[in-house]
């Protein structure tokens, strides 16, 4: 009977060693323990990810959170996005997005392992814990599935849903999915609702300087304004525009015609053919229950 002798065996020696009230405060921290392990495992088998291949999202997680938000506000409002296959967004945004929110993101697998090193410097030396150096696909999983509060167990979902993602989904269709669903403005969704939005056209036909300044307000959406000039907005747009295209004037991206002589931008055309089962950009826009371009109400 070896297992019946050591579990007699484990309680003689925490009724030896641990006093009732401290008992008790081990006890909690197990029952702790296990409950956040549980809702930390639940994430490497839920939600399916891999649906996300064939099918495009309802109303994310930050979407409710929002809509939480105006209803306590009194505001009666639902958050929605109108759905645009990546190759009916402009080259431009594409490439604005990246230089401006994860440059390495065609070749990384999820994770962009220098600047996490960068952020623990920095957390070390401010004496503070921020959680920073999120790549575009750890900024979409918190977008999808993950509450907008900053702690380990967080951290650790979204490291694991962000694994599963890269696995299950193209580079190209990850894109797609992030720039459908994230908040560019005050309640606005979508690149294409933005587009039309700020600057009264498709998303396809969004010039390098929209583009680039459409990208700067992705961190703070409900601060900043991307039709605001002068000030902030104009110095980081110019900045980026600079990591979009070297050696291009500012404002138009002036030299870059002939990267778009086949509708497709260098960086999709070259550093995504590196990463590993990276398909051709035309081929991103998966089929999908709303059609290519359809209202999806998120009220689902």
């Amino acid at each position: 009977m070896p297992l019946l002798s050591l579990h007699y065996n484990v309680r003689r020696f925490f009724r030896q060693t641990i006093s009732g009230p401290y008992r008790l405060i081990l006890a909690v921290c197990i029952i702790a323990g296990l409950m956040a392990l549980i809702a930390v495992g639940r994430y490497l088998f839920l939600p399916d990810v891999a649906a996300l291949a064939t099918h495009n999202p309802g109303k994310t997680s930050f979407m409710s959170y929002r809509e939480r938000q105006w209803k306590k506000s009194g505001i009666s409002r639902r958050a929605f996005t109108q759905w645009t296959p990546l190759d009916r967004i402009s080259p431009h945004l594409v490439d604005a997005v990246i230089a401006s929110e994860d440059a390495k993101y065609w070749r990384h697998h999820g994770f962009d392992f220098a600047e996490m090193k960068n952020a623990v410097r920095e957390n070390l030396a401010a004496k503070k814990l921020k959680f920073g150096a999120s790549t575009i696909t750890q900024q979409l999983v918190k977008n999808l599935y993950l509450k907008p509060s900053k702690n380990f167990i967080r951290k650790i979902s979204e490291a694991i849903l962000t694994w599963r993602i890269e696995k299950a989904l193209s580079k190209q269709r990850i894109l797609e999915i992030y720039l459908n669903v994230v908040e560019w403005g005050n309640g606005i969704f979508g690149i294409e609702r933005a587009a039309r939005h700020f600057y009264g056209k498709p998303a396809a036909d969004l010039s390098a300087e929209e583009a680039a300044r459409l990208a700067v307000v992705l961190p703070n959406p409900r601060r900043y304004d991307p039709t605001t000039d002068g000030g902030y907005i104009e110095r980081q747009s110019n900045t980026i525009l600079r990591r979009m295209y070297p050696g291009a004037e500012e404002k138009d991206g002036a030299g870059t015609a002939e990267k778009r002589a086949e509708g497709c931008s260098d960086s999709l055309a070259g550093d995504s053919a590196a990463a590993d089962g990276v398909i051709d950009t035309a081929a991103a826009a998966h089929a999908s229950p709303v059609g290519d371009s359809g209202m999806i109400d998120t009220m689902r």
